[in-house]
């Protein structure tokens, strides 16, 4: 693993931080060998987490590295990493609570009706009249149970992403939705 050595977004040949995609979180060590747990934030999380695959990663003391991984295994969902150059507990103890990303031209596509989360981030939310519900601000859940979260005037909404409530139209940033009745007064 070669450190990059700088506290800064735009170092030089890498891209800025925020302009990558947040694929996971490391939790904790796990072991002896160097191993971290990761949250996985993609819906893709065996695909995503493979042995050779590369992270952009930035540590709790801000400093961005390059991560590979080595080893994989999986329980309960979530990666079991272990990574290039890292070997005891105490050098993976570095990475505890660091971000791993990935640049968007790394994404694959995806299956119609399927949106990375970042496509779904700032999209405004309107009703079928027209009128404006907020803007989505978070996506939270997994593929299937995925719920836009909308910043409105007055309030916080929480919408199923589910293809009988929500229309997405991505090349006009602009989601309508057709609530069932009380959804929007929750």
């Amino acid at each position: 693993m070669s450190d990059v050595g700088s506290r800064e977004s735009g170092i030089e040949g890498l891209p800025e931080w925020d302009d990558l995609i947040l694929v996971g979180v490391v939790a904790r060590t796990h072991g002896i060998k160097g191993h971290v747990i990761v949250n996985p934030h993609s819906d893709f999380a065996e695909e995503r987490f493979h042995q050779g695959a590369q992270f952009q990663a930035r540590l709790a003391d801000g400093t961005r590295t390059r991560a590979e991984i080595t080893a994989v295994g999986f329980h309960r969902g979530r990666p079991i990493i272990g990574l290039v150059g890292v070997t005891t507990m105490d050098e993976a103890e570095r990475y505890a609570g660091a971000e791993l990303r990935i640049a968007s031209a790394e994404q694959g596509p995806l299956p119609p009706g399927r949106y990375y989360h970042h496509q779904l981030v700032g999209c405004a939310v309107v009703g079928e009249d027209g009128e404006s519900v907020g803007q989505v601000v978070a996506v939270e859940g997994d593929m299937g149970q995925s719920r836009l979260v909308v910043a409105g005037v007055v309030k916080r909404h929480e919408i199923p992403l589910a293809d009988d409530i929500c229309t997405v139209d991505l090349e006009s940033r602009r989601i309508v939705i057709r609530p069932p009745a009380g959804l929007l007064d929750l």
